[in-house]
C-alpha cells in the first residue's frame, strides 16, 4: 500500500465542486422549461424475486394463456401486472 504524503485540504478540487453544486440551483445550468420526459428503453431494469402464492387453477389458467401466446407464464404475468399498474397510475391521475 503506498504512503500518503499528506492529508487532501478542504481546497482540494473535489471540495470546490461539491461546494459549487451545493450552493446554485440546478436552474442556473439547464433550462427545466424544455425538459421533456425520456425513456431508455436498452437499460436493463433491476428485478426482485418474489414468492407470490395462487391459487392452482388460476396459475394453471395463467399457463394456459401463456402457452397459446408462445410465452413464458412468468413473462406474461408481469405483462399483466404492468398493465394492470399503468390503469390504476391513470384512474388516480384523473381522480385528481
Amino acid at each position: 500500500m503506498p504512503k500518503i504524503k499528506k492529508k487532501p485540504t478542504s481546497h482540494s478540487a473535489e471540495a470546490r465542486e461539491r461546494a459549487h453544486w451545493l450552493k446554485p440551483s440546478s436552474a442556473d445550468h439547464l433550462d427545466w422549461a424544455a425538459a421533456r420526459r425520456v425513456r431508455f428503453p436498452d437499460l436493463a431494469p433491476s428485478t426482485a424475486t418474489i414468492s407470490l402464492r395462487l391459487p392452482a387453477t388460476m396459475l394453471e389458467d395463467l399457463k394456459v394463456l401463456a402457452n397459446e401466446r408462445d410465452v413464458p407464464y412468468q413473462s406474461l404475468l408481469k405483462v399483466f401486472l404492468a398493465e394492470r399498474l399503468t390503469a390504476e397510475r391513470r384512474r388516480k391521475r384523473r381522480a385528481s
